[in-house]
């Protein structure tokens, strides 16, 4: 093959490798290529891809490829390079020319020596030390600077050994290698900075939602780890849903670009929940708004308590002198009957506030009786019934703690949820977070909110994530009505769930037998509340 022909070929090796690095997402993977890329063009033995740390003034080992001595350090090869950082700078402030990549770097020129040995203008005595250890023979040496877009050294490509092609002879780099080499470089500098750019701002925008969910945290510390293991147990359920061969979930796959897009869904999922006051999402009992009413319940049982003991004073006053020591027992013995009724109907009251699965039909109609059957004198000396028209439908609600406008309330956070993410200008990879975010209250049969979207109306991804959200709210230990419940018992509200067209069957089955829940639990949950589970 004539020069002509051999560089028309070597072009077209930079065309298609311009185009293979302009696809690589991975930074690393993409390090790997730039490195890798560079020495076949330049039918390179070896080389080394350095990265400029943030300061600005230090150069880091990235890749290291050595084909004769079959050394391959950092990337993707799972061995660490333990070589110490470049500085660009002495002790003393003044430039480190006297190694090959440092002085690169610092003077943005490509170097290109044809022998180490016999280079007087460099320091090559660890390259020495190096081919004193390994019996290698370092020669010729093309040292390139990558300049991101504002001209700002990146990391600098350096490359070991040139050879003529089809043998081991090694021989100086050419003219042509060093203006492949540079263009490859330019490419090269061109897709990592843009790759650099987009993790920036994918670090920026996930900070972002950080700054929601601690937002929400510091409204009400019982649903800040919630934002976070939600996400957590989606992705748990989702990747086991990808890796299923077989059932109606065999098709199901994701890429790396669909795991983050369900990963910022699951981030995001509660986000609308900034507008839903705190007192709502914080109600531990029936009567709690800015502070638990159930104190005051107890200060008018206190009145009613002092109004029959001093009625009975007033009694026994009237009878003095003492002529019927019967009647004044009779009365103290009435008193004392009236404060133990209130006792015991304060102290029901406190249990009713509580809230829990269920209330019974007779503590229902306990709390009316009780409500507008016992009267007492307000402060204005009017008489009333013990218990307001609010305070009588809170503590009848019949199960949890929230009344069917608080529900409401806490309800629409999904609506807001929708709303704030269908206003935000979502690239093309990340299109779906509303859809994935907004469904996790959806129900398959239909009967959900806010859309009463069926199973066949959802995604996978979004009906992942209303098993996540259930399966969270039901173990989680730090809500302020409830304890955390037990793996088992949780499983078995799932199960109903399952059967009832609650949630999806087959993510459940999924869910069971992958073990996600297993995993979970062992994760994020008490050591008490893990127990024995029957699949």
């Amino acid at each position: 093959m004539n020069s002509v022909d051999n560089l028309l070929k070597r072009l077209e090796q930079l065309n298609d490798i311009g185009a293979s690095l302009s696809r690589e997402m991975d930074i690393t993977r993409l390090l790997e290529r730039i490195l890798l890329a560079a020495k076949t063009i330049t039918n390179a033995d070896g080389g080394t891809l350095y990265r400029m740390l943030e300061d600005g003034q230090t150069l880091r080992f990235e890749i290291l490829r050595t084909d004769s001595l079959n050394i391959a350090m950092g990337g993707t090869s799972g061995s660490s390079i333990s070589f110490p950082n470049l500085p660009l700078r002495d002790e003393n402030g003044a430039p480190n020319d006297s190694l090959v990549a440092a002085y690169a770097a610092i003077h943005l020129k490509t170097v290109n020596i044809a022998d180490a040995y016999t280079e007087p203008n460099f320091d090559f005595s660890g390259t020495r030390h190096f081919d004193e250890r390994t019996g290698y023979r370092s020669q010729s040496f093309l040292a390139v600077p990558m300049k991101n877009h504002e001209g700002e050294v990146i990391g600098v490509l350096q490359l070991i050994n040139a050879r003529l092609p089809g043998t081991d002879q090694v021989v100086p780099f050419s003219a042509a290698d060093q203006s492949l080499a540079e263009s490859l470089a330019s490419q090269a500098a061109i897709a990592l900075n843009n790759r650099l750019l987009m993790t920036q701002l994918e670090e920026l925008f996930e900070s972002f939602i950080s700054l929601i969910n601690l937002a929400i945290d510091e409204k009400s510390p019982y649903t800040g780890g919630h934002c976070q293991r939600v996400p957590a147990l989606t992705m748990l359920l989702a990747d086991a849903a990808a890796a299923t061969t077989e059932g109606p979930l065999a098709s199901f796959t994701m890429n790396e670009r669909d795991r983050y897009e369900l990963k910022i869904a699951g981030l995001l999922h509660d986000c609308g929940k900034v507008t839903t006051p705190v007192h709502v999402v914080d109600k531990g009992t029936k009567l709690q708004t800015i502070f638990d009413r159930i104190h005051l319940v107890d200060t008018r049982f206190e009145v009613l308590k002092r109004d029959a003991e001093l009625y009975a004073l007033r009694q026994q006053l009237s009878l003095r002198p003492c002529v019927n020591p019967q009647a004044e027992a009779a009365l103290t013995v009435a008193a004392q009957a009236q404060v133990d009724a209130l006792n015991a109907d304060r102290d029901f009251l406190r249990t009713a506030n509580v809230g829990g699965e269920a209330m019974s039909e007779a503590a229902f109609q306990r709390v009316r009786k009780i409500g507008s059957g016992l009267v007492w004198r307000n402060v204005e000396g009017v008489e009333t019934e013990f218990l307001t028209a609010d305070e009588m439908q809170n503590l009848t609600i019949r199960a949890g703690t929230l009344t069917l406008a608080e529900r409401d309330t806490i309800n629409h956070h999904i609506v807001a949820t929708i709303k704030m993410l269908e206003q935000l200008p979502w690239p093309k990879h990340l299109k779906r977070v509303p859809e994935f975010a907004g469904g996790h209250h959806e129900r398959m049969d239909g009967t959900g909110y806010p859309k009463g979207l069926t199973r066949d109306q959802m995604s996978v991804q979004a009906r992942v994530m209303g098993i996540a959200d259930i399966f969270e709210a039901l173990t989680a230990s730090d809500r302020p009505y409830k304890p955390g419940m037990k793996l088992s018992q949780a499983i078995s509200i799932m199960k109903k769930f399952k059967t009832n067209g609650h949630i999806d069957p087959d993510l459940f089955d999924i869910f069971l037998k992958s073990g996600v829940y297993k995993r979970y639990a062992e994760q994020f949950l008490n050591p008490d509340q893990i127990d024995e589970v029957t699949l």
